[in-house]
């Protein structure tokens, strides 16, 4: 059994190896490591609400469909919103569809006749999740409204996360985007100034949500870089890129005049679409940011990224996918 001690020593080695510092000295697009220049004429996308292109959360245009034209790569998007890894672990089964019991298998069976395969040395393959595992109903309220008491871990989650590569790779993908997750404790639903909202209007200490939302949201992704620098070695012919969305994120919300355009005053706190609910009530006073302001504001509602910082993750993502060197990206193989 590891000690606590030498697990915390695993957690900052992980924490430093992909932060935007170390992650700069990382990356490559050459050699044995990476995707080749040109490469890449698939994207393959899954995840949650932070990436589905049918039911969109940022009040415009997805991520994936703006990599699409970036990159001039052909889109399949299979990300749905309320996903989380696996229904087995965190969420009410049927209620939303899930990474394993849904996105994947639409996939294969997508790609099952010889029409619907896509040739694997020309597709990537990406995944952004974690926010539905890790937030309430979840691991951080450590209950779930249906099923009461979840028996799911923070392990069991990222173990959940790491084996969509095992997974994919059975089936014969070979170039994989693994996205980290944002530092939730800033979004509105899990910031310390947060406000009863469309996600949560019961009572709560809003200070302990954001600190513990930090925790297990560092925690997580310490583990995942760990899992995935195992198992890289140990998947012949495949490229596993992480994708430091956490970081991007932090300097997002550090740095806005370097990413946010509009015509408002910039704003990373507040939310592009705001609805103030009573506690426990069903009444709410809702407003919406329109036209060219909405792209001052970071998140565009109390849990979701807004637009303009989804135009950011895309013009990253493309670079990745047109085997440009990118600061936010380290490839394990």
């Amino acid at each position: 059994m590891v000690s606590s001690k030498v697990f915390l020593q695993l957690l900052s080695v992980a924490l430093f190896a992909f932060s935007p510092a170390a992650a700069q000295g990382n990356n490559t697009s050459s050699g044995s490591k990476g995707l080749k220049p040109g490469q890449i004429k698939n994207l393959v996308t899954f995840g949650d609400s932070f990436t589905d292109t049918v039911e969109v959360h940022n009040g415009g245009t997805q991520w994936p469909v703006y990599v699409a034209g970036y990159a001039n790569v052909s889109l399949h998007p299979y990300a749905r919103s309320g996903a989380a890894c696996s229904n087995n672990l965190t969420t009410l089964p049927q209620a939303f569809p899930s990474l394993f019991e849904n996105e994947l298998p639409t996939y294969y069976n997508d790609t099952a006749s010889a029409t619907g395969k896509l040739d694997p040395a020309k597709t990537l393959y990406t995944l952004w999740i974690g926010t539905n595992d890790l937030g309430d109903n979840a691991l951080l309220t450590g209950t779930s409204k249906e099923l009461g008491t979840s028996k799911a871990s923070l392990v069991d989650v990222t173990k959940c996360i790491v084996n969509w590569v095992q997974d994919l790779y059975n089936h014969g993908a070979r170039n994989f985007l693994f996205q980290n997750i944002i530092n939730l404790e800033k979004v509105p639903l899990y910031a310390t100034d947060s406000w009863p909202n469309r996600y949560w209007n019961a009572q709560r200490n809003t200070t302990e949500w954001s600190v513990f939302m930090r925790e297990l949201t560092l925690s997580a992704n310490a583990l995942t870089s760990l899992q995935l620098q195992a198992l890289a070695p140990t998947l012949q012919g495949a490229h596993i890129g992480i994708f430091d969305s956490h970081s991007l994120f932090v300097d997002m919300y550090n740095n806005p005049k370097n990413y946010l355009n509009g015509t408002a005053p910039l704003n990373v706190d507040g939310a592009v679409s705001i609805c103030v609910y009573q506690l426990n009530g069903d009444q709410s006073n809702c407003t919406e940011v329109e036209g060219t302001d909405r792209d001052s504001y970071l998140w565009f509602d109390e849990l979701h990224p807004s637009e303009q910082a989804d135009r950011i993750v895309a013009r990253e993502v493309a670079q990745v996918t047109k085997g440009v060197t990118n600061q936010w990206t380290t490839w394990l193989s």
